[in-house]
């Protein structure tokens, strides 16, 4: 079953491509016609696509992965910013902190940089500072809040990225490409779709038809946060009922178990094993008695 139907895209305006002179022609496979100089982009495609992309999210989600949110555009940036935030990924909606992938250690060492500076504003540290230093490490903790704060749990590298305007967001699309790190992302009539992984048809200027594609890939991957959990809470239910299993109460037990169990005998004692006689052929040589015959020589002297 679709994850949307049909006329909720046609009312969201996800079917509007850009003007007929700058279309590129990677993308006619996805166009459905042109009309008023416009193109207009097939939604059966579309719905297809969204399937497709939402399915990867999910398996994502499920297995504990992270899926990095790319909008720096100003219409996408809050409904970005919040779908993301509701399901607890990483995101970036102001400039794209160039090398962000590429060189991933660089830009980990800033926000252990802005943490540092949390802990000297916690331990007092701060406080006996010049009054210009503090000014400057303040200026310095926005900044890096503005840039980076939104990716201070990413620990490693996404498992994918999620991008809504791959021609404003080309930056962020060389270098997941560089790594092979799967993309999926909202491609409009005016862009290249061969760079993406998983490519959504859709018009990506309208913050409605923004945000309805963002909050479709936001159920998803909320839907594969729920069943990681339901999982672990299963595991933790076996686990629990194997070590009871393990030793089941006199009740559980049939009455013949019971006499069974009863009736035997703390430890049973192993009989004596026989003492085994040698062989003849290994039987030691018997010595002779020679002292009979000395005395007899003596007498006989």
């Amino acid at each position: 079953m679709p994850r949307t139907n049909f006329q909720d895209l046609l009312d969201a305006g996800v079917h509007f491509g850009h003007l007929k002179r700058k279309w590129n022609p990677k993308m006619a496979p996805y166009i459905f016609m042109e009309k008023n100089g416009i193109h207009i982009i097939d939604l059966h495609k579309t719905i297809v696509k969204i399937d497709e992309a939402s399915n990867v999210a999910k398996q994502l989600a499920k297995a504990g992965r992270k899926i990095l949110f790319v909008a720096t555009k100003k219409q996408a940036k809050d409904i970005v910013a919040e779908a993301a935030k509701s399901v607890n990924m990483p995101y970036v909606t102001e400039r794209w902190p160039g090398g962000m992938l590429t060189n991933f250690p660089t830009i980990r060492k800033a926000v252990k940089k802005m943490n540092t500076i949390d802990k000297m504003m916690t331990d007092g540290t701060f406080e006996t500072l010049a009054k210009r230093e503090r000014l400057q490490i303040t200026r310095q903790r926005a900044k890096l809040e503005k840039n980076l704060g939104s990716i201070a749990d990413l620990n490693r590298l996404p498992a994918a990225l999620f991008v809504v305007d791959i021609q404003k967001e080309v930056n962020a699309v060389r270098e997941a490409s560089r790594l092979n790190i799967p993309i999926i992302a909202m491609v409009d009539t005016c862009c290249d779709p061969t760079p993406i992984d998983y490519v959504i048809p859709a018009n990506d200027d309208a913050a409605k038809s923004i945000a309805l594609v963002i909050e479709l890939i936001r159920q998803a991957v909320s839907e594969g946060l729920e069943e990681r959990k339901l999982e672990k809470d299963k595991e933790i239910i076996v686990e629990s009922s194997g070590e009871e299993s393990e030793t089941p109460s006199r009740r559980t037990r049939t009455r013949r178990q019971r006499i069974d169990e009863d009736n035997v005998p703390a430890k049973e004692e192993k009989a004596p094993l026989k003492e085994e006689k040698p062989a003849k052929a290994e039987e030691a040589p018997v010595k002779k008695d020679t002292s009979k015959e000395v005395s007899e020589d003596k007498k006989s002297e």
